[in-house]
């Protein structure tokens, strides 16, 4: 199905300007997949491929011949023939990893300005927000609530191999693209998307879907992207079609939380994932923990926040952080999460590994790599039960964590 397999490219960029290996498992983005030394994925009409090493990103892209791309015409990543007969990737991926910005500068001012972000980079340089397809991202998080980073790559892969056209294959294993929101407003998605095991997002899938199909007009969810961020592969401005709409981060937010199954949470992270919207500041558990544990803000009883709670925390990190706050709230977050916490230790000294492992009386769903082959099973406070599944040769990990009974205050 390969019309043109390309060779490979190498583009400048240091690992302290981007790291691939943190920044596409840290759950930004649920569809990138590793294979030996080389990350793989389906955007803009193409399957990509990356890997890297300390001075240069190297990439190659894979184009299905016409027919397919025929195919992929409903899917708004899709690129027309032009796009397949000129390979336009470095200029893609440029946009989608953000490289305009100086990533070695950002860090040096979040760090003289908070002596918490100072401690915890250095261990974790490299990690920037993806520019993503506000769509896709849209969706994916919809996946995300009460959910772990395994659990939604498995369903945004569900997604492509059920409702999204099939572009290629590499070395024998299958690539679609993402999904339409047509694709996903038909009347029988819903059920069979219970079927594949979403649960209750099955329905704010399916009913978003059909409210950008039906009740939006066409390109309202793009025009609520930021300006100074246009999407990968955008050379015209964005036209407005609903005049309420100005562009800026509030009115993204507060749009964006009229469709079903979107937050909050889900909202801040479609704006700064999918919009491009840096000051937004995606508020879960670890970053509550974060809060609490690192700047001082008062545990509460409950698990689930308030809206004040959550505006309450992100206003502060932007009024710390400035108009990327989102950037430096993603290395703090990753920091947190269980897989890669353990790159503190030794740095960082016995007491900062204590206070990782500290948390608040929340519910803090533990990430594991969506890659892992093996089931492992966790030494910790918690009894852990890991049942291993395979999907579309996709080995996945789901874990099923068991409370003791506590007696609470």
């Amino acid at each position: 199905m390969s019309r043109l397999a390309a060779p490979w490219h190498k583009l400048p960029v240091s690992l302290k300007e981007l790291c691939i290996d943190t920044t596409l498992r840290c759950g930004q983005s649920f569809r990138w997949r590793k294979f030996d030394d080389e990350w793989r994925c389906s955007l803009y009409g193409r399957i990509l491929s990356l890997k890297q090493d300390a001075e240069c990103l190297y990439y190659k892209a894979t184009f299905p011949d016409k027919a397919a791309v025929a195919a992929s015409q409903g899917a708004l990543s899709s690129r027309s023939d032009d796009a397949v007969d000129h390979d336009d990737t470095e200029t893609l991926l440029r946009g989608y990893f953000h490289l305009q910005l100086d990533l070695g500068a950002l860090y040096d001012q979040w760090s003289r300005d908070d002596a918490n972000f100072r401690k915890k980079a250095p261990q974790f340089s490299g990690i920037r927000i993806l520019n993503q397809d506000a769509w896709e991202a849209l969706i994916c998080f919809i996946c995300s609530s009460n959910n772990n980073i395994s659990r939604i790559s498995q369903m945004a892969h569900k997604l492509c191999v059920h409702y999204g056209p099939l572009l290629g294959s590499v070395d024998g294993e299958a690539f679609h693209d993402f999904p339409s929101p047509a694709a996903l407003a038909a009347p029988s998605v819903e059920a069979h998307l219970r079927q594949l095991g979403f649960g209750y997002r099955a329905k704010y899938i399916a009913q978003t879907a059909r409210t950008l199909c039906s009740d939006k007009p066409e390109g309202w969810l793009e025009q609520l992207r930021n300006p100074a961020c246009p999407a990968p592969g955008q050379t015209e401005p964005v036209k407005a079609v609903d005049a309420d709409c100005t562009p800026s981060y509030k009115t993204a937010h507060e749009q964006l939380l009229l469709l079903s199954g979107v937050g909050p949470k889900v909202a801040d992270c479609v704006a700064l994932m999918g919009l491009g919207w840096g000051e937004a500041v995606p508020v879960d558990t670890h970053v509550w923990q974060i809060a609490v544990r690192d700047y001082k803000f008062k545990r509460i009883a409950s698990k689930t926040f308030s809206r004040a709670v959550h505006d309450a925390v992100g206003d502060h990190f932007r009024g710390l952080w400035g108009p990327y706050a989102g950037w430096a709230q993603s290395v703090l977050f990753t920091a947190n999460l269980k897989s890669f916490s353990e790159q503190l230790k030794g740095a960082a000294g016995s007491d900062e590994s204590k206070s990782l492992k500290t948390g608040v009386e929340l519910e803090i769903k533990e990430e594991e790599d969506v890659q892992t082959t093996e089931a492992a099973v966790t030494k910790s406070k918690r009894k852990t039960v890991v049942k291993v599944e395979e999907d579309a040769k996709v080995v996945t990990v789901r874990e099923t964590q068991t409370r003791s009974k506590r007696s609470r205050r």
